[in-house]
């Protein structure tokens, strides 16, 4: 009777404490290789793949959408990491991968009126069905993973320590992370927590 109870009492234990999210977590960490072949189509009518995107140092994706509350706010921290990574040679793409949201907010016209809004120097790129987020385990908005110049992913995470009110960031990670990638270092931290709206899968 007792090892039944304590069966059943472990399996409750279990079923509390495993995530609620049924979509995989860390499925890319550091080291993970860039996955070059994916394509998809970018918000000016063109299709492109990640690899295409690379420059000498390597390659930042960032995962965004048109608006989440959180993405608004960081708008000027998008803005000041796209005009850092390309000063140090580092290749950018935008992605959005909220499927869900694919008919309203988040159309593919949406998309190409919400980057010609931001002035969005880099490509804006429809992540269909969320396949890339699936393939590396981008779960919010935004959230950056940084390649190195070998196509390794150096970092991932938020761009910087306060997402929430971003304007009283202490420490820029991702600047940071691509400072460590230009002089061929590791990153300091290569992982933070991203925090920011959930992309919207469909069911």
């Amino acid at each position: 009777m007792k090892t039944t109870i304590l069966a059943i009492a472990t399996f409750i234990a279990a079923i509390a404490i495993a995530p609620t999210n049924t979509y995989a977590q860390d499925k890319m960490n550091p080291g993970d290789a860039l996955p070059a072949s994916a394509t998809m189509k970018n918000a000016n009518g063109k299709p492109m793949a990640l690899k295409d995107a690379m420059q000498e140092n390597g390659l930042l994706v960032m995962f965004s959408c048109n608006t989440c509350p959180f993405v608004i706010k960081n708008q000027p921290m998008t803005k000041k990491t796209m005009e850092y990574a390309t000063a140090h040679h580092i290749g950018m793409v935008i992605i959005n991968s909220n499927e869900a949201q694919r008919g309203d907010a988040d159309s593919y016209n949406a998309m190409a009126r919400y980057a010609n809004e931001q002035g969005y120097t880099v490509p804006y790129l429809v992540d269909e069905n969320s396949k890339l987020a699936d393939v590396f385990g981008a779960n919010h908005t935004p959230e950056v993973f940084l390649f190195n110049k070998q196509g390794k992913l150096a970092y991932k995470g938020a761009m910087n320590d306060n997402p929430s009110d971003p304007t009283s960031y202490k420490k820029m990670y991702i600047e940071d992370a691509i400072n460590a990638v230009v002089a061929g270092k590791e990153a300091d931290p290569k992982t933070t927590r991203s925090v920011g709206c959930s992309i919207k899968r469909k069911a």
